[in-house]
């Protein structure tokens, strides 16, 4: 390592852009990884029914809350950073969300009375929806730090709330009791969070007298959502994306079902982790190449990522088709042995995750989010009809699943048409990933049942791996004869 890369290690460890990045990326992985123990319990400790009401209720509570706070995080972060005194900025995000909380707990509450009919489970929303209103005034405190660089405060207090959460959970190991009091510990946990935030995480900028002082007017309340409204479309929608398609199963499937989806999900988000990361981690490069009007660079650059990015795809799918058997009933118990063939069917939708993760960086790099955000809604529109029609003939989990698939390709498509638009993408290599894909998982399907299954899945990769070597080996070669034979000329 030269003494000039050794400086630009030091110089990115002092930025405040990495170190921020990172305590987010800590708070996110940290948080994401206890959750995932806590499910895994609730999952064996409870039976189908309650697990499952807990699963609607908490379904409901995300989908609301991701919409509740407007998506004004980027308005707030932007407006507090050009101004001196950041009080009045403050006070008035504060107000806008404590509203907006209330109102989305009222629909809320709402929605449990007019949805379903089975008490615990309204018992449940109501009880679970009351986090609406702690999340949105969270939600101002992670923006004050993000906006500070003191993201190292969030992830210290997210870490809190997740390990008390999971202590609680804990005691079902040896104290059983009800999902209501498990619920009604879960919020008592996010209101201590809450204070948290208050006490250390604003710094005392936040307090009780601006909270019910200030006053804003729904004429600026109004003004201030249309001109951010994009924001709120693209933060939302993913979670929206996948927390409605489980209040769709409530309606239309059976309890068992909503608790196969959700089990599915919970092992399909451990594995988009990395992608989404990466991914975070291009964006600051590709938005330089980008501004630098260097096209060749960045479309090289975008290329070379993307293979990486399909073959993690690709692993990952094949390592759920020859494990998840007995990876599933393994962790969330026997009662749940007919999970894997339903989580295999989701984790088709890996094969274009990872690569539309990608691209949709790519697209907001190049000042796109407003098409970015009009392929989600598409998506979004495709994955509920799609699921809804179908569910009106098949009554099974396997619409669900395919319905997702298929969304999620229209979404790829899609980000693939602007691409070959902008000329970043050409027409030959995006089919060409598709076949090549196809015909990979195709050959794979048909030979893994020939085999056992850890012997095949290691021939393969290491087949790839070997492939992949010599591919990478060509071309370096390649560019190295280029650039002699024009130094020679």
């Amino acid at each position: 390592m030269t003494s000039l890369s050794i400086k630009k290690i030091l110089s990115l460890q002092k930025s405040n852009l990495a170190r921020n990045s990172f305590w987010g990326l800590a708070a996110n992985v940290s948080q994401s990884f206890l959750m995932s123990l806590f499910y895994v319990i609730l999952a064996r400790k409870y039976t189908t029914s309650d697990f499952s009401y807990f699963l609607i209720a908490n379904s409901i509570y995300q989908f609301l809350a991701t919409i509740s706070n407007l998506g004004l995080g980027q308005w707030f972060t932007r407006e507090i950073v050009s101004v001196d005194n950041g009080e009045n900025i403050v006070s008035k995000f504060l107000k806008l969300q404590l509203y907006s909380g209330i109102g989305f707990y009222i629909i809320n509450f709402l929605l449990a009375l007019a949805l379903y009919n089975n008490h615990e489970i309204r018992l449940l929303i109501m009880l679970l929806g009351i986090n609406i209103v702690f999340d949105n005034l969270i939600y101002i405190i992670k923006c004050l730090n993000i906006a500070r660089s003191e993201q190292n405060i969030t992830f210290k207090i997210i870490v809190v709330d997740s390990v008390l959460k999971f202590l609680v959970v804990l005691l079902l190991l040896f104290f059983p009791f009800s999902i209501i009091a498990l619920s009604t510990g879960l919020i008592c946990i996010r209101f201590l969070t809450l204070n948290l935030f208050l006490k250390y995480g604003s710094r005392k900028t936040l307090n009780l007298r601006s909270l019910l002082t200030y006053e804003i007017s729904l004429k600026e309340v109004t003004k201030i959502i249309i001109a951010n409204w994009p924001f709120l479309v693209i933060g939302s929608v993913s979670i929206v994306y996948w927390r409605i398609g489980n209040i769709i199963i409530s309606k239309m499937l059976s309890l068992l079902d909503v608790a196969v989806y959700e089990i599915s999900f919970r092992v399909f988000s451990v594995f988009q982790i990395l992608p989404i990361i990466v991914s975070a981690s291009l964006f600051p490069h590709l938005v330089a190449l980008y501004n630098s009007g260097d096209s060749i660079q960045f479309n090289a650059y975008y290329k070379k990522y993307y293979y990486f990015f399909l073959i993690y795809g690709l692993f990952i799918y094949t390592f759920m088709y020859s494990f998840s058997g007995q990876i599933i009933p393994f962790v969330f118990g026997q009662k749940y042995v007919m999970a894997p063939a339903y989580t295999e069917q989701m984790f088709l939708t890996m094969l274009l995750f990872p690569t539309g993760m990608l691209q949709v960086t790519v697209l907001i790099a190049m000042k796109l989010e407003r098409i970015d955000m009009i392929i989600n809604i598409i998506s979004l529109i495709v994955s509920v009809t799609l699921i809804g029609i179908g569910l009106s003939f098949i009554h099974s989990l396997t619409v669900v699943n395919i319905s997702i698939f298929i969304s999620f390709f229209v979404f790829h498509i899609c980000q693939d048409y602007i691409l070959i638009k902008r000329k970043v993408l050409t027409i030959k290599s995006a089919m060409n990933s598709y076949f090549f894909s196809a015909a990979f998982v195709i050959a794979y399907d048909l030979l893994a049942h020939e085999f056992q299954s850890f012997i095949f899945f290691t021939i393969v990769w290491i087949f790839a791996a070997a492939v992949f070597a010599i591919v990478q080996r060509i071309k370096t070669g390649r560019s190295q004869s280029a650039i002699a034979n024009t130094q020679t000329l």
